[in-house]
């Protein structure tokens, strides 16, 4: 059979098209690992928030519509206008393909993510994202949807409208909750076991930093649990021996097991 190969048969993928075409290049399945793998991606911003020590507190919660929300005491998203695209760093990162802050070393001295898609992606294979970001004693929001479009093809992460002004704060941070998107995942129910033993480790990489997990789903309400550790990586290492005799005890007189409750109040 003949073919003809012409430059009419390129395709150039505009804003998160590609994403939702093919989203296992950016997250590696549809399936379970991959719906957490959003997650992740907020998570792991809210973390570089913590790492770089303008944070001390994260929050994730299981909402009972199936959406995930989570808080972090950082710095919050930017919100004034990007010089060359004209619309709000918000709208920049939750919009924009490799846009972020972690390319350079002005914001960020350490950065668990660098390719700059994390929210982006998360805002593709979401049926909506809502952000909300509180700073410096103002609150604003934005709310993004994956809906169909007049030709009847899905438009991913398109802006419901602009980055908006709500009101006065005490607040300080940013507040993402997204929908995973049931056309796209195999699967949209979250593991809490699953999350859970990500936000310990997490925990224990990140000492003083306090992780909070919330269930509030329809069954599944009140289930929380918060872990924080002054020793970090010592308190794992304890973790992982507290079924064990160890050779040694190295912790100081006036400790005894790590627990989940070990840090100050914030």
């Amino acid at each position: 059979m003949e073919s003809n190969y012409t430059v009419s048969n390129i395709t150039v993928m505009e804003g998160l098209d590609a994403v939702r075409m093919r989203p296992g290049m950016y997250i590696g399945t549809t399936g379970p690992k991959g719906l957490h793998h959003l997650l992740w991606e907020i998570v792991d911003n809210a973390i570089d928030e913590a790492a770089n020590g303008y944070a001390n507190e994260i929050s994730v919660t299981l909402n009972k519509d199936g959406s995930a929300t989570v808080f972090d005491n950082g710095r919050g998203i930017p919100v004034g206008i990007h010089e060359k695209l004209g619309v709000s760093g918000v709208e920049v990162v939750f919009t924009q393909l490799h846009a972020g802050g972690k390319f350079g070393y002005d914001s960020y001295g350490y950065s668990g993510g660098l390719h700059g898609v994390g929210a982006s992606v998360v805002n593709a294979l979401s049926r909506w994202v809502i952000v909300e970001v509180f700073t410096q004693n103002r609150s604003y929001k934005q709310e993004f949807e994956s809906a169909e479009g007049p030709d009847g093809k899905i438009v991913s992460g398109r802006p419901k409208y602009p980055l908006t002004e709500t009101g006065r704060t005490r607040k300080q941070g940013s507040l993402i909750t997204f929908l995973p998107d049931d056309r796209v995942f195999e699967t949209v129910e979250w593991s809490y076991d699953v999350i859970m033993r990500r936000l310990r480790e997490l925990a224990y990489l990140n000492r003083g930093v306090k992780l909070t997990l919330a269930d509030e789903r329809p069954g599944k309400k009140g289930r929380k649990d918060e872990f924080c550790f002054e020793g970090g990586l010592s308190d794992f290492v304890r973790y992982l021996n507290s079924e064990s005799t160890p050779l040694y005890d190295t912790r100081p007189s006036s400790t005894t097991t790590a627990t989940t409750r070990t840090c100050s109040p914030t």
